[in-house]
């Protein structure tokens, strides 16, 4: 997502250019809001809005975004099975995959997850396994900060 830009205009992208451009994505315009120096009656340009150049970052990698919809839809897949319900039946419980990244072994992780599934009434061993297998390697995806 674009910040709006310290003036608070929209964004606006426009298409890069063709074959050698020199550029290899769109471009990301902000335009200044009404009534802004430059822009409008009394402005130094009446033919339409201002536009400036500005910048957009990526907050979170998107191969990591991606591991995590995969986990988060395996984890409701095996919940569905384990509770033998429906998603929307699924007993209310947050399973914080950047807490068990947190915690120092597999056996803490293993013992925290089994405590959230403490109602479950079928085996429970497999999903843990598979879950702890799933999350190795996996890097917490932490808030980050405004600069």
């Amino acid at each position: 997502m674009a910040d709006s830009g310290p003036a608070g205009g929209a964004a606006l992208a426009a298409p890069a250019p063709g074959p050698g451009g020199g550029s290899t994505g769109p471009r990301v315009y902000f335009q200044s809001p009404p009534g802004a120096a430059g822009e409008g009656p009394g402005g130094a340009d009446d033919d339409g809005p201002v536009r400036r150049q500005g910048k957009v970052t990526v907050k979170y990698d998107r191969k990591e975004l991606r591991k995590r919809l995969n986990l988060e839809e395996w984890i409701l897949e095996q919940l569905t099975r384990l509770y033998d319900c429906q998603e929307e039946e699924i007993p209310e419980l947050e399973i914080d995959v950047d807490e068990l990244l947190d915690m120092e072994s597999d056996d803490t992780r293993a013992a925290r997850v089994k405590e959230l599934l403490v109602d479950c009434y079928k085996p429970t061993e497999a999903f843990i396994s598979g879950l702890l297998d799933k999350i190795r390697g996996m890097q917490k995806l932490s808030t980050p900060q405004k600069k």
